[in-house]
């Protein structure tokens, strides 16, 4: 998609404002972004050098958690709340990688990532795979269209990543995880990664500054109470909120922090 920009591009896209979804296809390596992408992403990178680590990080974070939910927690539901774009190990292939039955619904509201859709919906014969085209900020819309592929009264793994961190208020924030967990079982899980100027990311402020007066939507980083404030009345799973790259990682992980907190909880 790397080329030329244009006021718009395929399908009404706007590639005059760097979005999130491509930027973070930039640093993950990929070639689902524009010029304009491409550009910010590598501002970005000249101010923050660790950027392209977090994005690595996370979906490492990703791989682990999902395939720790799939295996020995046994959850055969997944609800992907700000897909971004397909790349490697979507949450669909490690899970039916490990459960074919396993179901999983994707939501993002990216005309990119709906142009990308169907790289989304090839999963498993034995699950479902499907993609709703919604906003974070209207859970109860999306739980409605979920209901269709996922079986609600039974243990969903809610899956937010990297998607709260552009809900600017605090409490609009916790009362989107609220109302998600609310409406899924006991047994239900809530996996979740936000930025931080913590754990290293102090020196993400300035380039964070220049993301939101550059690009779309604006990121609001959080410290650690604030995204404890997310998992309240939820069972943390060890090692509990730490940075995403140490959670529960091997060897080919560990290395240090980045500046994304992770964390896996359960519904009691």
């Amino acid at each position: 998609m790397t080329g030329p920009t244009g006021p718009t591009g395929p399908e009404g896209i706007d590639t005059t404002v760097a979005h999130n979804a491509r930027v973070w296809n930039y640093w993950l390596g990929g070639q689902d972004h524009f010029e304009v992408d491409a550009r910010v992403g590598a501002h970005v990178t000249s101010m923050f050098p660790g950027i392209a680590e977090v994005a690595r990080a996370d979906r490492a974070f990703l791989g682990r958690a999902v395939s720790h939910l799939a295996g020995e927690a046994g959850v055969r539901q997944f609800l992907d709340v700000g897909t971004g774009l397909p790349t490697r190990d979507n949450t669909h292939q490690v899970a039916q990688r490990l459960a074919p039955d396993a179901r999983v619904v994707y939501v993002d509201n990216d005309p990119t990532v709906l142009r990308h859709a169907r790289a989304l919906l090839a999963g498993a014969p034995e699950g479902a795979t499907a993609y709703l085209d919604a906003d974070a900020r209207e859970p109860e819309a999306i739980l409605r269209a979920a209901g269709r592929t996922l079986d609600l009264e039974r243990p969903v793994a809610v899956l937010l990543l990297g998607v709260l961190n552009f809900i600017g208020d605090t409490d609009e924030a916790a009362s989107i995880v609220r109302r998600l967990t609310a409406a899924v079982p006991s047994g239900s899980h809530l996996v979740l990664t936000h930025p931080t100027l913590e754990l290293g990311g102090g020196a993400n402020e300035e380039a964070m500054r220049f993301w939101n007066e550059n690009a779309t939507p604006p990121i609001t980083p959080r410290p650690r109470a604030e995204v404890l404030r997310f998992l309240d009345g939820l069972e943390l799973l060890e090692p509990g909120l730490v940075s995403c790259s140490r959670w529960r990682a091997d060897g080919d992980h560990g290395a240090g922090d980045v500046a994304q907190f992770g964390a896996v909880a359960r519904k009691p």
